[in-house]
């Protein structure tokens, strides 16, 4: 089984993340303004995460099997549903809403089954499944393209919401070896009780605060959170931009999101590996080096005055994107242990939701305003550098705690010390207070 489960995780990772990114260009490419467009794809990519501290809890009552087959469905139903309207309003419901929720049910449990069967190598599997999503983003925007022109928008949903049928049954092959979080004492203690207080005392255990409450995690969620605020911008007006500024052929639009993809996927493979041998937080100056770097190739876009040069960037990019989905987990389990990591991560997807929604909209608002791209890019790359600095202290806080921990260890055992059988050796502050 454990032979079967990777495939089947990758295989949903692929199918959820190539269809995000390119159904979302479909749209856009389309539809009237680019600002109402983007609000299509960004939507459906803020629910992802938005959904994604409700999709822990619903993991951990439910398991991964029913809550990935019933986000699957919904996926489908939002997908199919979209291909019967031509109205953007409806879509931001049925693809946006609908799809994007979905997709997040779909998705999370895909990633917790993998922690079911691994152990040893865990970061690894992670880095192959992370990197599987990758693949249709090199082979698909062509089929894509193809689709598109030749039977229309509306029947290339109906194609991709056959793949998220597909999902469906892939999601019941999953067969999870831990329990699910209801025991017997968890009943004792609600019996007797209304439901008033029964929904209390659940809201309070699955809904724990308890991670906010140490720094280092507070300040590195916010600073990932800052980051979004300008990461989705390039991938939802790539498209746009290479054809407004180079003068190519239709058939190469799609070559800059293809160099994305593929060293996004070598990034996520090699990361998964090269996290493992850099020890505690030092994985963090990871994250810095990408979000400095994602930042400075933003604002490179608009001064690129060849379509290779825009290539070259966003080959980077790529490296970049793979580096910043492969470390999250890790960085989490480092942060509040393995108890509490499966809150931590969806806490800080959730505060991830709203930015990484905001930000494509208000790009192409500044496009719409400007008539290009250049205002857009330049802004989207502060957010990433500013995020880089917010993280830049927290291993440095944590090194402090660390010390303030030894510091308090060492009294302890010097106190313990001076005690034999129960008696204070002379020459202690207690025996010569007490003389």
């Amino acid at each position: 089984m454990e032979a079967v489960i990777p495939p089947l995780a990758w295989i949903q990772d692929v199918i959820q993340v190539g269809m995000e990114a390119l159904v979302t260009c479909c749209t856009a490419s389309r539809l009237n303004t680019t600002c109402d467009t983007a609000w299509v794809g960004a939507l459906a990519m803020g629910m992802i995460f938005f959904c994604s501290p409700v999709v822990s809890i619903f993991t951990d009552r439910l398991g991964c099997r029913k809550t990935s087959s019933g986000g699957a469905t919904l996926a489908f139903i939002g997908l199919l549903s979209s291909s019967f309207t031509n109205s953007l309003g409806v879509r931001y419901f049925t693809y946006g809403i609908l799809f994007g929720c979905g997709s997040s049910f779909a998705f999370q449990p895909s990633l917790v089954i993998l922690g079911h069967y691994f152990k040893k190598r865990l970061g690894l599997v992670n880095g192959v499944v992370a990197g599987g999503s990758c693949i249709f983003t090199l082979c698909f925007p062509f089929l894509m393209e193809t689709l598109g022109n030749s039977i229309g928008l509306s029947h290339t949903f109906q194609v991709l919401s056959v793949f998220m049928f597909i999902q469906i049954f892939l999601s019941l092959t999953f067969k999870p070896l831990l329990p699910t979080t209801v025991d017997a004492k968890e009943k004792e203690n609600l019996a007797g009780r209304s439901k008033t207080q029964q929904c209390l005392v659940h809201t309070r255990k699955y809904f724990n605060m308890q991670v906010f409450r140490k720094k280092t995690y507070t300040i590195w969620a916010c600073g990932i959170a800052t980051t979004v605020l300008g990461y989705f911008v390039p991938y939802v007006h790539l498209t746009k931009f290479v054809k407004q500024s180079f003068n190519i052929d239709d058939s190469k639009h799609w070559i800059p999101l293809v160099c994305i993809g593929g060293t996004s996927g070598i990034a996520r493979l090699a990361s998964g590996r090269i996290g493992d041998f850099i020890p505690g937080l030092k994985k963090i100056y990871l994250q810095v080096v990408s979000f400095v770097l994602l930042g400075i190739l933003s604002m490179m876009l608009p001064q690129c005055q060849m379509f290779e040069s825009v290539i070259v960037v966003c080959l980077f990019l790529g490296l970049c994107d793979g580096f910043l989905i492969s470390l999250m987990s890790p960085i989490a389990f480092e942060l509040v242990g393995p108890m509490q990591a499966s809150q931590a991560i969806g806490y800080v997807l959730g505060l991830m939701a709203i930015p990484m929604t905001a930000g494509p909209p208000i790009a192409g608002l500044l496009r719409d305003h400007f008539g290009n791209f250049d205002m857009s890019f330049y802004l989207a790359g502060v957010p990433p550098l500013i995020g880089a600095l917010i993280l830049l202290s927290v291993p440095l806080l944590h090194e402090r705690d660390l010390k303030k921990t030894e510091k308090t260890e060492e009294g302890k055992v010097k106190t313990q010390d001076s005690v034999v059988n129960g008696e204070l050796l002379p020459g202690s502050p207690v025996t010569d207070a007490h003389v």
